[in-house]
């Protein structure tokens, strides 16, 4: 069957298995099965069975529930209530004031989750009543979430940035290194967006809560140290040696468990509910990387992917072009495969031409996260879309709608690190160096 037919007719059989609402990873293990049948006579059971295992029997994934446990604690501890409060009384005078609370919240929540489905659940599940309760425009409270929640996946420790070095061999401390001025760059230009946004709608924002004096701001900031300390628990353990990334989204959790203890918000029934939410999403992440592994090897069978990438290699493209390429290729990618498949399924076709391009393969690792990070926000298959849609309710379309523009300011983003490639490779080779 020709490739574009067989590519069309795998997107509709998509679209309408997430239309009529069927599960994100029946829908794309339904895809699999299509392109399979259609595509080659090998047995879809045998090779479903052997992929979903290799896929999910990989020691560095450990770390994505250990993670998303730690969340469910912050949720129901008064960690996650302090963080808010820390933060607010301080962005009373910036434009824009509580929803710049989703931007810092969800980039500093990234620093110990790793996790872009965790970040946006965990921040969502404290922010969004609360910005709804005081009146703040729905569109940009889900937008600044939806957009904010991807800094799971580049702020390290990055889950993502695992997966890309362990299937190009790259050191993983110098991918997580160099995901952080990224990373704050996005942040910033989120701020920045949100800081306009509010100046030209003031008639959209709420009235300013009361003005706090000095002092009660800095004893509200105190209650920012538990979690700081978290996050020190978590990157010192890696950056020192001391422990892996998976060891230290361990740590991360017993240092939850620690705090909350400490500040008498655990008990059994939290801690109870805790692992239970854990369980719940882990399985969730855990069905859908199922469903996209059987889809990733599906797609090698019908050959799209691959021919896709060889088309763009007989391009014969300068390196600023290839790289334009590929941002549009991997977009239309995460409009169907999650952001581990798209690593997983082109690293091995797309790294050869990165290398004879002489890119360095580090900063395509954070390169290649940035556009990922597109398609946590681009229907119908995204990540943080899916999560939004369970916990407001509204279709997935219009979330999308109100992503846009963070996904706009992402686009931005790749362009400056392509431009300033120093902005991702300056401080591991600094590290390095000392």
């Amino acid at each position: 069957m020709d490739i574009a037919v067989l590519s069309l007719i795998l997107a509709g059989v998509l679209v309408v298995a997430l239309a009529f609402g069927l599960w994100v990873s029946l829908g794309l293990l339904l895809v699999g099965l299509v392109g399979m049948e259609l595509a080659t006579s090998a047995p879809a059971g045998a090779v479903f069975a052997t992929k979903v295992w290799g896929a999910l029997n990989i020691w560095d994934l450990t770390a994505l529930p250990m993670f998303i446990w730690m969340g469910e604690i912050l949720f129901r501890s008064r960690l996650s209530e302090d963080m808010f409060a820390g933060l607010s009384p301080w962005m009373r005078r910036v434009p824009g004031r509580l929803l710049h609370v989703n931007i810092l919240g969800c980039a500093i929540f990234a620093a110990v989750s790793g996790s872009s489905a965790a970040t946006t659940a965990t921040i969502g599940r404290m922010s969004l009543p609360e910005l709804t309760r005081r009146g703040y425009d729905s569109r940009m409270a889900i937008g600044t979430l939806a957009g904010s929640g991807t800094l799971g996946l580049l702020i390290p420790p990055s889950i993502i940035l695992i997966v890309y070095g362990a299937a190009t061999e790259q050191s993983i401390a110098r991918l997580f290194i160099a995901g952080v001025f990224p990373g704050l760059l996005l942040a910033g230009l989120f701020i920045g967006y949100t800081v306009l946004w509010s100046l030209l709608n003031r008639s959209r924002m709420p009235d300013p809560d009361p003005s706090m004096p000095f002092a009660a701001k800095l004893r509200a900031a105190a209650r920012l140290a538990p979690t700081i300390g978290l996050i020190v628990c978590v990157i010192g353990s890696i950056y020192a040696g001391l422990a892996s990334p998976t060891e230290a989204a361990v740590i991360g959790v017993a240092a939850a468990l620690l705090l909350s203890k400490l500040t008498g918000s655990l008990d059994k029934e939290s801690f109870v509910s805790a692992l239970l939410g854990a369980t719940r999403t882990s399985c969730m992440i855990a069905f859908i990387l199922a469903g996209a592994a059987f889809l990733t090897v599906a797609m090698g069978y019908t050959r799209i992917p691959r021919t896709l990438a060889t088309l763009i290699a007989e391009m014969d493209l300068s390196p600023y072009m290839l790289l334009a390429v590929l941002t549009l290729f991997f977009i239309v990618l995460g409009c169907f495969l999650d952001g581990i498949s798209i690593v997983v399924l082109t690293t091995s076709v797309i790294l050869p031409m990165i290398e004879a391009a002489r890119l360095d393969t580090i900063w395509f690792g954070i390169f290649l996260v940035l556009v990922v990070e597109m398609s946590q926000i681009t229907p119908p298959v995204g990540f943080n879309l899916f999560v939004l849609q369970g916990m407001t309710g509204h279709n997935i379309f219009r979330i999308a709608g109100y992503a846009l523009p963070f996904f706009l300011l992402m686009v931005v983003a790749t362009m400056l690190i392509t431009l300033f490639p120093e902005i991702a490779l300056w401080l591991p080779a600094t590290m390095l160096s000392n």
